[in-house]
This record gives structure tokens, sequence and C-alpha cells, in this order.
């Protein structure tokens, strides 16, 4: 049975492969595809919608812990890429 984890955009649950995780790196938020980046991870739906409700609600800051502002401008200008 697959891993299902919460979509911090539209807080819908979902399995794992069809989610993108997103991590902290020196308060930069950083897209990993590949889901191995050390820390704590955030997932959201690979789509325009969940991520700019995401980015909206300021949900990466709570999901990931973290105190400082996140630096969002790369994941913002970077679209994820679908997996498969």
């Amino acid at each position: 049975m697959e891993p299902v984890r919460t979509c911090v955009g539209c807080r819908t649950r979902a399995p794992r492969s069809a989610l993108l995780r997103v991590v902290s790196q020196n308060d930069i938020l950083v897209s990993d595809e590949r889901a191995v980046l050390p820390g704590r991870g955030a997932w959201v739906h690979p789509t325009p919608e969940c991520k700019e409700a995401a980015l909206r609600r300021r949900a990466f800051g709570r999901a990931l812990r973290v105190t400082t502002e996140l630096d969002t401008r790369n994941f913002e200008q970077n679209p994820p890429r679908n997996k498969g």
C-alpha cells in the first residue's frame, strides 16, 4: 500500500506519488522532485492552483516548521515538472 500525504494547498489526501515534495534549504523553498533531500518536507499537488493556494496561505512555513520568512521566488518562477 502506497503512503498517503496531505497537500498543503488544497488540504486533500493523495498518494505520495501524486504529490511534489518541497523542502527549505537555508530559508529558500526548493522543489524536491526525487523526494530525497534531507529535512522536513511539505507536500503539494503539482498544479498551479494548489501551489498558489499554499503560497497565499503561507502553508509552507507552517508545514516545514520554519520560524523565519521563506524565500519563495525560486519556487514561484520554476513550475514543478510532472513526474513520470
